[in-house]
């Protein structure tokens, strides 16, 4: 990076910024209440009033600008009006709609102004449909909303002498961009309209793809060459990180700003492009947390980009998340997508498959615990006297009962209405229908979590119990409910002498496979899902690796209460493997065909693994062979155990400090600590094995 974009990045990580935060949003519920507004109007109301509340801020130095100064949203209910709302009915997350992506393409092919021309002339069709109607007066009232701000900002520029960009913001977003810099303008702009619309973890979908046009005809024309456009991408890139301790998540950093890059096209050619390697490069050099990169592969890709991307990995970035094209592809195709649409597949905020432009998916709408239904069913069958099989038969049917319980009363969902979502949306204008009405994609996605964990209890428990005959059943379940104290030779046993996920041992991989095929059938068994949907299980955790620690006693892998369980598909904390490869080839058994709503391998390697560029080259041979087996996707994680315990205890000495969290990447200081004890706990064990 040139000297401008190191000092701009070092300004946006000291937060500098924050001095333009406002004290408060406006408060808009009691006029909306005052009003009789409906929800699709209030909004609509809450996009407006964000926006006319923004003050425009254009630093000297900036080409690309946008610099949120509203702190967070306002309410659009009033809390009496709200709990009536609530009552009778399953409410979504934080009610704002999340976790999709937009057609970014066709936004910046039709500016606003074309999408707002789409809405009057689908307004003149529907005229004889009063909902229609309403929702397309929203959506036309929330572009003329983001265009003026946009014009207050064009006016700022001509205020402090900046005609350069003054020209930019006079023509977008309103207006098709005719540059590479219009377009990344653009999309910041209509980006962080929808943060301000009530809207959280937006991605970007993918980027290499939509932006190559504006790339190609600057490079062509000579108006840009490839360094000039480079630090463009990497201002975007750093101007993304600005609001990342205002933006809703679980933890700071869990906002999901995604892009996505490589893969193949809609026809099935190769994807990856110029686009894609400054990217990598952009993301590499300027080191922050967002945009969390997924990088899409397949057992061919080139071994190049496989090294440039582990660069990203060396800096201690976590990420680029891998994806595989040969594994993703035909499991959308199975659970019913096009083929065209499959191959365009885009993530969510995590690892999560889906269509840009074309899918209202909630794809983390619940957790199915794999801890929980193995260790009920160890305790019940052993209590009841059952044989092994009758124990697996008992888990099954806990899976079953959470999928039905988690998942029912989801079953009339009514989502909120997102009237500028919907003018990013494939559809969503010309049809006279908000996006929570429905898209071409309606499903629902479940995180099947900690399996690891749990075939690992019922592996011990098989092999001990029923095989062996070495441990009795009544000694068993005394040692559980006293959390091993006064059985530690026995613990110690079930930890260590005990088949674990992660070493290609059938004996405990069969029984993973199995919690897959039984998580699957539930979630087949369930049907449709109330919005022309079906449920997708998937093989991630999210944040449940921790939370349902706190939720399930010593369970019989070994493991004493409170401690925590895998996290994706890993193996369970401090487990012995033979090595990355045996990692590999226990996930790759699993039906990947049945298990499609994402979820990576996570591994864990030391900083010492990166010392030349012959073992870079090794990593990404590691990460090809992830492919060529077969498996899903995969995230690397590179840090050193005595860096990580030194910033727990010395946070003022590693502010920069990054790591995977579980689908995204933080600063490590700014996390809680039971997270980062997870962090500290999986890299421990990374270095010692």
């Amino acid at each position: 990076m040139n000297e401008r974009l190191e000092e701009m990045r070092r300004r946006v990580r000291d937060r500098e910024h924050k001095r333009f935060r406002q004290a408060a949003p406006p408060d808009i519920s009691e006029e909306c209440a005052a009003e009789g507004l409906s929800w699709m109007q209030r909004i609509a109301r809450l996009a407006c009033r964000m926006c006319e509340a923004e003050i425009p801020v254009i630093e000297p130095d900036e080409r690309i600008v946008f610099t949120r100064t509203l702190p967070k949203l306002s309410a659009v209910f009033t809390p009496d009006e709200w709990e009536e709302i609530k009552s009778g009915r399953t409410v979504h997350a934080w009610d704002m709609i999340n976790n999709i992506c937009a057609d970014w393409g066709m936004v910046l092919s039709q500016g606003l102004l074309g999408r707002k021309q789409a809405a009057i002339e689908a307004k003149e069709r529907f005229k004889d449909d009063p909902e229609s109607v309403e929702f397309l007066d929203c959506a036309i009232e929330t572009i003329d909303a983001v265009l003026d701000l946009a014009k207050r900002y064009a006016a700022k520029a001509l205020e402090v002498g900046r005609e350069d960009l003054a020209d930019i913001l006079e023509h977008v977003p309103a207006n098709p961009p005719r540059t590479f810099h219009e377009a990344l303008q653009s999309l910041r702009f209509c980006h962080a309209a929808l943060w301000l619309s009530s809207h959280y973890h937006v991605g970007l979908g993918r980027l290499d793809q939509y932006l190559l046009p504006y790339l190609q005809a600057d490079i062509e024309s000579g108006r840009l060459d490839e360094q000039s456009a480079e630090e463009l991408l990497a201002e975007f890139f750093i101007s993304l990180n600005k609001d990342a301790d205002i933006y809703p998540g679980a933890l700071q950093g869990d906002n999901g700003q995604t892009i996505v890059l490589g893969g193949v096209k809609r026809d099935g050619t190769d994807a990856v492009n110029e686009l894609t390697w400054m990217a990598l490069r952009a993301a590499r050099d300027i080191s922050m947390i967002d945009p969390k990169i997924n990088l899409r592969i397949s057992s061919k890709t080139d071994l190049d980009l496989l090294c440039l991307a582990t660069e990203l990995t060396r800096k201690g970035l976590g990420f680029p998340q891998y994806a595989n094209d040969d594994v993703v592809i035909p499991a959308l195709v199975a659970h019913g997508y096009e083929l065209e649409d499959a191959r365009d597949y885009s993530v969510a905020a995590c690892w999560e498959f889906v269509i840009p432009g074309k899918g209202m998916e909630i794809v983390n709408i619940a957790v199915c615990s794999f801890p929980h239904a193995a260790d009920a069913a160890i305790r019940e069958g052993l209590a009841a006297g059952d044989d092994f099989n009758g124990i697996m038969k008992r888990t099954a049917e806990h899976i079953n009962q959470q999928i039905e319980n988690n998942l029912r009363p989801s079953y009339a969902l009514k989502l909120p209405p997102g009237p500028f979502y919907s003018v990013l949306m494939d559809g969503c204008i010309e049809n006279g229908r908000d996006l929570s009405k429905g898209l071409k994609y309606n499903n629902f996605g479940v995180h099947g979590a900690c399996s690891a964990s749990a075939a690992d209890a019922l592996a011990a428990v098989k092999k001990f119990v029923f095989e062996e005959k070495t441990i009795e059943p009544a000694e068993l379940l005394k040692a559980l409910e006293a959390n091993y104290e006064g059985y530690e030779e026995l613990r110690k046993k079930l930890a260590e002498e005990a088949p674990k996920v992660g070493n290609n041992d059938d004996a405990a991989d069969e029984i993973l496979v199995k919690l897959f095929d039984y998580f699957a059938d539930a979630c087949e068994a369930f049907g449709e899902n109330g919005r022309g949907g079906i449920v997708r299980p998937g093989s991630g955790s999210a944040m449940f690796y921790v939370t349902l620690a706190s939720r399930i006693g010593a369970t019989a892998e070994g493991r004493k209460s409170g401690e925590y369980f895998s996290a994706n598909l890993a193996p369970a904390p401090g487990t012995r493997i033979r090595g990355p490869i045996s990692v590999f080839q226990s996930y790759s058994k699993i039906d990947y065909q049945r298990i499609c709503n994402g979820g990576p391998i996570t591994m864990e390697l030391s900083d010492t693994v990166f010392r030349d560029e012959e073992s870079i080259q090794k990593v990404a041979m590691l990460v090809r062979t992830f492919a060529q087996l077969g498996c899903q996707q995969l995230q690397l994680n590179s840090l050193n155990a005595q860096t990580l315990l030194d910033a727990k205890a010395n946070p003022e000495k590693y502010k920069n400090l990054i790591v995977r969290v579980w689908g995204w990447s933080g600063y490590f200081c700014e996390l809680d600590p039971p997270y980062q004890d997870h962090v500290i706990q999986r890299h421990l064990y990374a270095t010692s094995n």
